[in-house]
């Protein structure tokens, strides 16, 4: 017999994959509780009982992103046969392949969409919530989640360029690997013009790190 308990995580994880779909279809936009909770084939009222509104849906999907992208870079530094940058390249591909694959969900990770602090995560609010919130709060989750990542990539660098340095090449390489990726995503990354694909770029900004990160 199938508990409550079971039923209801059914049903939420039924909401999460009609949202996901829905929001690689058409972006944030296309995701409404009503759209949700028909394609995932439940009641007017299930989306309701599970998410307070479009915003908390939205926050899990990205919870549950964050997470997957942390386990994956978890997987790649955790694995023996890789040397350390055959283990950044592919933390970096990581990131330049959700936004190839799942162009709408790469925009909702990594843009800011309002001004509230919640929304924006800045400064002590932002430490505050990701270290102390309480385990039922979304947002808190997904900064958490969103955390972990950033500290297994930092974990993957530090493998590379020595833990004095991570901070500054982590963040060089975050912001070439997102310059690539919109480069791609808005169609000004053509390999025809630029003699460059984005795997192509990926590997000279690792060259260039680990060259930089042997010689400071």
């Amino acid at each position: 017999m199938v508990t409550r308990a079971e039923s209801a995580a059914v049903t939420r994880r039924a909401l999460l994959d009609a949202a996901a779909e829905l929001l690689d279809l058409g972006g944030p936009a296309a995701v409404t509780l009503r759209e949700v909770g028909a394609r995932a084939g439940v009641s007017r009222g299930a989306p309701y009982r599970h998410f307070s509104g479009k915003d908390s849906l939205l926050t899990a999907i990205a919870t549950e992103s964050w997470q997957r992208i942390g386990d994956q870079v978890h997987a790649l530094r955790a694995d023996p046969e890789l040397g350390a940058s055959e283990k950044l390249r592919g933390a970096l591909l990581t990131l330049v392949r959700v936004g190839r694959d799942r162009p709408h969900l790469y925009q909702m990770l990594f843009r800011r969409h309002g001004h509230r602090p919640e929304e924006l995560g800045e400064g002590l609010d932002r430490v505050r919530r990701q270290l102390c919130g309480p385990a039922d709060d979304p947002v808190a989750d997904r900064l958490r989640a969103a955390g972990r990542f950033q500290d297994e990539f930092l974990a993957v660098v530090a493998g590379l360029v020595g833990k004095r340095n991570t901070r500054h090449y982590g963040a060089l390489l975050l912001t070439g690997a997102h310059g690539i990726t919109d480069m791609e995503l808005s169609g000004h990354l053509d390999p025809d013009e630029l003699d460059a694909t984005a795997e192509e770029l990926i590997d000279t900004l690792v060259r260039m790190v680990a060259d930089a990160g042997r010689t400071a």
